[in-house]
């Protein structure tokens, strides 16, 4: 568990961390184990059984030597059971490099379980699609293309579904189990399966910009930055190996110019027990197995480092539009003093693509006749002649009447040039919404709203939702603006959530920036540090959570690894412990602290 293997799974140029090699360790382990027992009877088996555990040990320590990397963790390793056999001392000397090799093997357990729960999102990856009844490659689609997707396939790029229904399982994205519905005018997202239906879909974005692209391209860069833990035990390493190096040396050669005694056996005992394999590797495990159970709930973390940001928050500052709220417009309010004022409306508006127009046809909920007598005035609303009647549907520039107060858009009808009423649209609070603000403030984080949107709106969903603080009508650069101020009054991190394009500048400037990765906007999610793949804003307390479990872990690692060494160093030094402790102390220790760092990978419920 040393700095060879360091640059075997996953932390260093190479990766060699998969099964093979997993069960290539269990085999030499178990080799040198019976080479181990039958050298009680021919002792040079004990050798054999040396070279077998430990040569790899062996031959990276001259490596690093040739290339100038003197004291690292095998440099120890070698150093210490090759001086138990010039004493001796060979079953200890083997035993700790089977041990070794058993700790390695259970470490690289641990890694491919912690990489697995990241690398199924792998499995995402389309191997085909479906274009005129031919199979080819997804990056061949274009933007326009027409492809079917059948039941059992993965949708292989972004699009619209224009024919067909069926229930899609988005659980490789999202972390949901429950499949959801999908229909005609429903937008789907690549790496879900298709399970029932028949779908034909209008692609939307081409493979490299889709869903399953970017999220894999997170995936793959998702450890490459080291939070300061990380940064400081591997200075520490860098201190720390030389230092016990010297104590050794002091051990063999100053005690026996004044005391009788093995020194030499001590000081052996004590470079086994000085090797800080433990921090070295439990450390970045446990960061990236953090990563991996965010993974599990559709939650992407760009870095460890963000996770270190997110386990201390003191503010979560939230985006309204798409955040908050659906983003989809619904009619509110009516109010009427003519009984088909709805009606006539929608009639009025039938013509029209505007988000507001299909709010109000969707709330009259029937079917419209074409209407052809209907005129639209810019920046005022629509003029349209409906069964005999004149109708204006638009503001009070259109409609001459006093504008009323209200948390949304308000649209003012008259009939045949009389004030008939008004129809507020605003968009609707999600579902989950309440609860994610709720349980951010019982953990004692502090929630704020920042939107483009008018006071009043901002006020209704701010007292819906019960947020600390809300600032409405801001443009983008006042967000930032705004941003800035809560930082420099905040005694821990900011977290911003997001999802539209004019969020990239506030996700980027706050200490965390959170896009909701569902409907967010492909600005949005490349400006993030963090994605929650199902728009659930529950979830950002998830990733708190798993931030700070994961924190805690590691500081739990570091807490222990340091203490067992310190007692067993001392013990080691005044000759109180054998090289079986010594074992106990190096491989026992880390194994204990790569298992808890697993903790890490486990679920957990958000709801």
């Amino acid at each position: 568990m040393c700095e060879h293997h360091e640059h075997t799974c996953g932390h260093g140029e190479h990766s060699d961390c998969g099964t093979g090699n997993t069960n290539f360790i269990l085999v030499r382990a178990l080799i040198a184990l019976v080479l181990f027992a039958v050298g009680f009877k021919l002792q040079w088996l004990f050798i054999a059984g040396y070279l077998i555990a430990g040569g790899d040990v062996l031959f990276t320590a001259v490596k690093n030597i040739i290339k100038g990397r003197i004291f690292d963790e095998n440099f120890l390793m070698s150093a210490a059971t090759a001086g138990a056999l010039c004493i001796g001392e060979y079953p200890e000397a083997v035993m700790v490099m089977i041990l070794y090799q058993i700790g390695e093997y259970f470490q690289h357990r641990a890694v491919e379980k912690s990489r697995r729960s990241i690398s199924e999102l792998m499995d995402i990856r389309p191997d085909y699609a479906n274009l005129d009844g031919r199979r080819v490659s997804p990056q061949e689609i274009k933007v326009g293309d027409i492809i079917t997707v059948k039941p059992g396939e993965k949708i292989p790029l972004d699009g619209i579904i224009i024919e067909g229904s069926s229930t899609v399982d988005t659980s490789a994205l999202t972390g949901e189990a429950i499949p959801k519905s999908a229909g005609c005018g429903d937008n789907v997202m690549s790496g879900c399966v298709n399970l029932s239906g028949v779908l034909k879909i209008r692609v939307t974005k081409e493979y490299g910009e889709s869903t399953v692209a970017k999220i894999l391209e997170l995936v793959e860069h998702a450890s490459s930055k080291k939070t300061k833990t990380e940064n400081f035990i591997t200075k520490f390493a860098g201190y720390y190996t030389p230092v016990v190096v010297l104590l050794a040396l002091v051990i063999a050669f100053i005690p026996p110019l004044f005391w009788s005694g093995n020194w030499i056996v001590r000081a052996l005992t004590f470079l086994v027990i000085s090797c800080p394999c433990a921090l070295v590797i439990s450390v970045p495990l446990g960061f990236f197995a953090g990563i991996g159970g965010a993974s599990q709930n559709g939650i992407l973390i760009k870095g460890s480092n963000y996770l270190e940001l997110l386990a201390k928050p003191d503010t979560v500052v939230f985006d309204k539009t798409g955040t908050l709220t659906k983003g989809t417009f619904k009619v509110q309010e009516i109010h009427s003093q003519e009984p088909e004022l709805l009606k006539l409306a929608a009639y009025a508006e039938s013509a029209s693509s505007h988000p507001i127009a299909a709010a109000i046809r969707e709330a009259y909920g029937k079917e419209i006749p074409e209407q052809n007598n209907i005129t639209e005035i810019s920046g005022q609303g629509i003029k349209a002649y409906i069964e005999g009647k004149e109708v204006l549907a638009g503001n009070t520039k259109l409609v001459k009447t006093e504008p009323v107060e209200a948390a949304g858009t308000v649209v003012y009808i008259a009939i045949d040039g009389k004030y008939s009423g008004y129809i507020v649209i605003a968009d609707e609070i999600k579902q989950s919404s309440p609860a994610a603000v709720k349980e951010l403030k019982d953990a004692g984080i502090k929630t704020v709203m920042l939107t483009g949107d008018s006071t009043a709106a901002a006020r209704k969903v701010q007292q819906k939702l019960c947020l600390d603080e809300a600032y409405a009508e801001l443009l983008p650069e006042d967000k930032v603006a705004k941003l800035e101020e809560i930082i420099g009054q905040s005694k821990g991190t900011v977290i911003f959530v997001g999802d539209g394009i004019n969020d990239a500048p506030v996700l980027t400037r706050a200490d965390a920036g959170i896009a909701m990765g569902g409907l967010g906007s492909d600005a949005a999610i490349e400006a993030a540090d963090i994605v929650i793949m199902d728009d659930n804003p529950q979830k950002v307390l998830a990733a708190v959570k798993i931030a700070r479990k994961t924190m805690l872990i590691v500081k739990q690692n570091i807490t222990f690894a340091i203490s067992v060494k310190i007692i067993f160093l001392l013990l080691g030094s005044i000759g109180l412990m054998t090289m079986w402790g010594a074992v106990f102390a190096d491989v026992g220790v880390a194994l204990l602290a790569v298992l808890n760092s697993l903790r890490t990978l486990k679920k957990i419920n958000y709801c």
